[in-house]
Formats: structure tokens, sequence, C-alpha cells
């Protein structure tokens, strides 16, 4: 077997890794294996994933059940095309979102990850006006601060989030409404929401005509820093949408299964939207899939004698029977472990070291919901990158921990599977780094590579 360092050199000579500038990066970790919340490097150098590997990994790694499935479902059909074909995995999952979810979400187009899921509503969207007969709903909402993807259509609805200036001329125009985030002890957000909801409704009102959806983070702007909304300010919203005739869609990619503390988030919310755009847990890690979930009536819009209506968009891994199987018992492992009281017992967990962390003299805006537990370095947020935030990784990493701030937001978002004493380790860790870098400004420390 090659030896870290070997691996490392093919991986720096052959691999372009995402959201990395490899003239400055340090070296990779080398992962050989994962157990539960821990990942192993190829020395057997234990890491607890605190942050579900970018979210996915709501079950831990490695899970028995999961690889049950995804053994049985590679002995009978590991891949059918979609378009003409159908299989039992397939029909069982879509199934087993209609029952999940709220209201008549019953129909599941399955695409590839969370960028495309957001392509396929967007595009939905602005086919269903067309398709009625509205030719000049062409435009979009999307909200100050979001990130929806990487993809054309979904880097155009999030370009609030900062990170898609260089395709600036590819994007197509957005109507940017005011988002507003919320911490422990926030004791001006109703007069904030009031504020910005008179702004949303001014916006609306005056081009509803024009716009086909609104697009939203439910509850967490992910990618933005985890900034956090209140439910009633979210619904406040789609009302204003919906009274104004335009359609909703949800991007719970990053805050679906379980994440807010509710399978989804649109149900502590209250509402159902016309889309819901979900994956990263979806599989539970284990394989590249999404889905797109509209209500009937957007459903119907698209039946016709003719070809026209219909509407023309695939992947050639559309529906895979692996990622399917994953995802089906991945979804009955939610009832059967009754994973929704053990999340409410990590934000429970969460709450206690809110009080440790707000009197941190260098600490802003704790915010928990649900699994999610976030903080703000100082009072600074909004950029990718921070020179604190990148201390405090160098820290976590050399300390065992994966823990990878969003600029100079610090976050825990762990698999549901983690123990009390994991997360007593995390949140140690994070305190004993904030020291670290108290004391790295006084004296300048090398960092690490």
């Amino acid at each position: 077997m090659s030896s870290n360092k070997e691996l490392v050199e093919k991986d720096k000579r052959y691999t372009w890794h995402p959201f990395t500038q490899h003239m400055t990066e340090r070296d990779p970790v080398v992962i050989q294996s994962a157990k539960d919340a821990s990942l192993f490097d190829v020395d057997g150098n234990e890491m607890l994933d605190m942050i579900s590997s970018w979210w996915t990994c709501v079950h831990g790694h490695a899970n028995l059940e999961i690889n049950k499935a995804l053994k049985e479902q590679s002995e009978t059909l590991e891949h059918v095309m979609f378009a003409g074909f159908s299989h039992p995995s397939a029909i069982n999952l879509a199934e087993k979102l209609a029952q999940v979810l709220p209201g008549d979400l019953n129909r599941t187009f399955f695409s590839d990850n969370g960028s495309t899921a957001v392509e396929v509503a967007l595009k939905l969207s602005y086919q269903y006006w067309k398709n009625k007969g509205e030719e000049g709903r062409t435009k979009f909402l999307a909200f100050d601060g979001a990130y929806h993807g990487d993809t054309v259509g979904a880097m155009s609805v999030g370009q609030g989030c900062g990170f898609f200036g260089v395709y600036s001329d590819l994007l197509f125009q957005v109507e940017t409404l005011p988002y507003v985030p919320t911490w422990e002890g926030d004791a001006d957000i109703e007069q904030k929401e009031k504020e910005a909801l008179v702004k949303i409704e001014k916006i609306i009102s005056k081009s509803k005509d024009e716009v086909s959806a609104v697009i939203m983070e439910p509850l967490m702007q992910g990618a933005g820093g985890i900034r956090l909304c209140r439910p009633e300010f979210m619904k406040a919203v789609v009302d204003i949408a919906r009274a104004n005739d335009i359609l909703v869609i949800f991007d719970e990619v990053a805050v679906g299964f379980g994440r807010s503390g509710s399978l989804f988030a649109c149900q502590k919310i209250g509402i159902t939207p016309d889309f819901i755009c979900l994956s990263k847990g979806l599989t539970a890690g284990y394989m590249p899939m999404s889905v797109t979930v509209a209500r009937d009536h957007i459903f119907d819009a698209f039946l016709d004698e003719g070809f026209g209506k219909a509407f023309l968009h695939g992947h050639s891994f559309t529906a895979n029977p692996l990622a399917c199987a994953v995802a089906l018992r991945s979804l009955e492992l939610f009832e059967e472990n009754k994973l929704i009281e053990k999340i409410v017992h990590i934000e429970t967990m969460h709450r206690t070291q809110l009080e440790r962390l707000q009197s941190h003299d260098n600490v802003s805006k704790a915010r928990v919901m649900g699994s999610i537990f976030a903080f703000n370095l100082g009072d600074t947020e909004g950029e990718y990158k921070s020179d604190d935030g990148e201390f405090m990784r160098d820290w976590f990493l050399s300390h065992g921990l994966n823990i990878r701030p969003l600029g100079s937001t610090i976050y825990l978002m762990p698999p549901f599977c983690i123990t009390d004493a994991q997360l007593n380790r995390a949140y140690d860790g994070i305190f004993e780094a904030l020291g670290a870098l108290k004391v790295s400004k006084l004296k300048p420390l090398k960092r690490a590579v």
C-alpha cells in the first residue's frame, strides 16, 4: 500500500480539488476509512467528522443497514436508463418522499446533486408559466447572502452570496430580497423583520407579473455563513409570494433530513412550497443523487397531447438504483431509530454551551437550531475564507477534528450517531482553539502545513 507521503504527492500532481487555491492550500488529509462519526487517515489517526463531510453523512459513516441495502441492490440492478424505464427502488423512494413531505408534494424528479436539483426547479417554474400561456414571467427572486450551487442557474439565484463575481457576465438577472439573520439574544429581530418585509412586499408588488418564482434556503443559509432566520419570517415571505401568485421554491439541500430539528424545514415553518430541492442527506453521503419534488398542480401543467409541454431535461444517472436504494433505507432509519428525538438531544447539548460561548470575548452571534451550532469570530462575517478561520481550521485538523470554518463562521453539524462524549470533545476543542487564536494574535504563530 502506498504511504501517506506517496499518496499526497500523487494527489498534488493529478487532482483538482473544489473550493481550493492550490498555490497556497495545505497538503490534503488522506482518509483511508471511516466509521460512525470518525474518519481515519492512512496512518490510522482518528478525526471526528463534526460537519458530516459537507453535511451529507446524517447517519455517520459505514452504517451497517445502509451497507446492506447497497449490497443487495448491487446484486440485482446497478443502473438502467430512466426514460421509458423505471425500477422498484425509484418507485418506492418517490412514494416514501410523498408520504413524509407535507401537502401534495407528490411528484419526484431525480437528478444528480444539489445544484442540479435547483436547476430543475428553476426550469420547471419557468416552463410552468409558459405552459400556462404567461410568457412574461421570466424573472426570479432570491435572497441576499443565498447560495444555491455552482451551475449557471444556481449561481444566478445565488449572486447574493458574493462567490460568483468572475462569472457575472454569464448569469441571468435576479431581484435580490433582504434576508434577516438572527441569533441568541437578538433583541431587535422583530423590528428588523418588519422593515425587511415592507421592502420585500414593495419589490414583489412592483414586478409580480414578471416573476416566475422566489427561491429560498428555509431557516438556514448554509454556505453563506450558517445564517439562521425565524420560521415566522419565512412564512411571512411565502404569504407575500402566494398573495402575488408567485411560485415558491425551497432549497433544502443543506437543511433537509433533520438538520433543523424537523425532518424538513418546511414542516417547521408550517407551509408546503411548490417545489422542494433535496440532496446531501438524501443518500446519507453514500451516493450522488438529488430530487426536486413538485406539487401536483405543477406536474399537471406539463400534461398535453403534444410533446411541446413536456419537460425536456435529464441526466445519464437519473434515479440510479443504487442511490435510490440507499436513500430509501436512510429514510426508514429516521423512523426506526427515532432520529428526530436524537436531534432534539443534540440541540439540548448545543444549548448547554451557549453561556460559555457568549462569555468569550472573541465570539458573536451564537446560534443553535436542531443539530446546528454556530458562531462568528469577532463581529465579522461574509467571506468564504478568513485568516482567523484558516488558523482555526489548521488547529482543528492538528487536534483530530474535522471542523471547517466558513470564513469567520465556526460551526458544528455532526452526524446523528454522535455521542455525548464526542460532542464534548468537539466543544472543548473549540474553546481551546479560541484560546490558541487569542495567543496567536499576541505572538504570531507559524501556520501549520
